[in-house]
């Protein structure tokens, strides 16, 4: 392989992004569970859920290929670091390796990755050139998932179907909906380049102002919903106060953008504001893992 063709599959796989799926299933597992789990099921749960995000951002360039040479030429397809073939191949290899790693831990793994994958290919293949709103929703489904996962991977080897609700994980669930918001701010922020090649995104349907006070309505969901898994005894307190200032940082946020809305540099600093503060759910997830330990020196 040529150090072109390297730099290719690092920059399509997105392995940055492994934190944000796998860490966040890994943290939640841990958060949820109070133990640490074995080695090899911590490295199966990241790992699986790694490779299926890598297998769906290889998707994605397959079916932009077209657009991202218009508008993103750096990708690899566009750029001509990795052929179709090449793409459409590691696609397949990490989803069934995800899939793989994921039916080593449980059934109940599977099912949910396995979900999740052939969700990947409708939103890549269909939904994201037919409805940038729905693609948004999509996204913010599939990233809570990641909650899910999390308590799945807790359940045992055995389990094919949860007897009761994964209330920990649900609980969390809701706080994805940031992600929808998110998603449209940078819509907002990419209007130029998705109206070249057509992408019908929120902001050139309703304008501007209107979409981001339908992203500010998602942020006030998650603002409200973080502390849930606190309020429903699911974690202890030591999880709430970092959430709390979360909570307060997407309500200020959300509130200038109302105020500001149709200003595309308000937009973009207030849409950064709320993406650092997105570090503050790991930090809280951890604090909650590591309870028993802080609730002894105390």
């Amino acid at each position: 392989m040529t150090a072109s063709a390297a730099k290719g599959v690092l920059a399509l796989l997105r392995i940055p992004y492994w934190m944000m799926t796998g860490g966040l299933a890994l943290l939640t597992a841990f958060a949820i569970n109070k133990n640490f789990l074995s080695v090899e099921v911590a490295l199966l749960s990241f790992f699986s859920m790694a490779f299926i995000t890598s297998a769906g951002f290889a998707l994605n360039d397959y079916f932009d290929r077209e657009s991202d040479a218009v508008i993103k030429p750096k990708r690899p397809i566009p750029s001509g670091a990795l052929s179709l073939k090449q793409v459409v191949a590691i696609a397949v290899l990490f989803l069934v390796m995800g899939l793989g790693f994921a039916a080593l831990i449980n059934k109940f793994c599977l099912i949910i990755l396995l979900v999740d994958s052939i969700l990947l290919v409708i939103y890549s293949a269909f939904i994201k050139r037919k409805s940038g709103f729905a693609a948004n929703i999509l996204i913010g489904i599939l990233t809570g998932t990641a909650f899910l996962y999390g308590e799945a991977v807790t359940l045992g080897a055995d389990v094919i179907m949860p007897t009761s609700l994964l209330l920990a994980s649900l609980s969390l669930y809701p706080i994805a909906f940031g992600t929808i918001g998110g998603n449209i701010l940078r819509d907002v922020l990419s209007l130029e380049g998705d109206a070249k090649v057509g992408y019908p995104t929120l902001p050139q349907k309703i304008g501007i102002a209107n979409a981001v006070r339908v992203a500010v309505v998602f942020f006030l969901i998650t603002s409200v919903s973080a502390p849930l898994p606190y309020l429903l005894g699911q974690f202890t307190v030591y999880y709430l106060p970092l959430m709390l200032i979360w909570s307060i940082l997407l309500v200020y946020a959300s509130i200038r953008l109302v105020a500001s809305a149709s200003a595309v540099e308000n937009v973009r600093k207030y849409e950064r504001l709320i993406t650092m503060s997105m570090i503050l759910l790991p930090l809280s997830l951890i604090i909650e893992a590591l309870s028993p330990v802080i609730g002894g020196f105390l």
